[in-house]
């Protein structure tokens, strides 16, 4: 895996708890939450602790290899940054968390918000945040 390579010559440890991790991302068809991949990556690696998998993930973002993805609840989720440059549609009722693709160009936006605020914008990260069309009927 390429970036258990690029991790090493970065100088970090090629350990048994980070291919576990870094596997279970491979592995994944989109974003995973910090314990879905703590409970995944147990199968490689039976002695990985939950400290382990956030400082592993928080690597993975620090390199570029994966993306931060926010939820309402105050969790998050990571997923591999070539999986798309998707946004998300977060559902406010049931947490479900649908990534949609990333098309649009939003370069105008963040010019106009930079220009406004002298702020320099890197990267962009859009969620929209409603109900999905299970939790529009249940009753409140």
């Amino acid at each position: 895996m390429q970036i258990m390579t690029d991790l090493k010559s970065a100088g970090y440890r090629l350990t048994q708890s980070r291919a576990a991790v870094v596997r279970i991302i491979d592995e994944a068809d989109g974003w995973l939450r910090p314990e879905q991949v703590h409970s995944q990556a147990k199968k490689y690696c039976p002695s990985i602790g939950l400290v382990t998998v956030y400082r592993t993930l928080a690597l993975l973002v620090e390199h570029g290899y994966i993306r931060r993805i926010h939820f309402d609840d105050k969790c998050h989720g990571y997923a591999r940054v070539e999986l798309s440059h998707g946004h998300h549609l977060v559902c406010r009722g049931c947490k479900q968390t649908i990534e949609i693709a990333g098309t649009e160009d939003l370069k105008p936006l963040m010019k106009q918000v930079q220009n406004e605020t002298g702020f320099v914008i890197e990267d962009h990260l859009l969620e929209l945040v409603g109900l999905c069309r299970e939790c529009q009927h249940i009753p409140t």
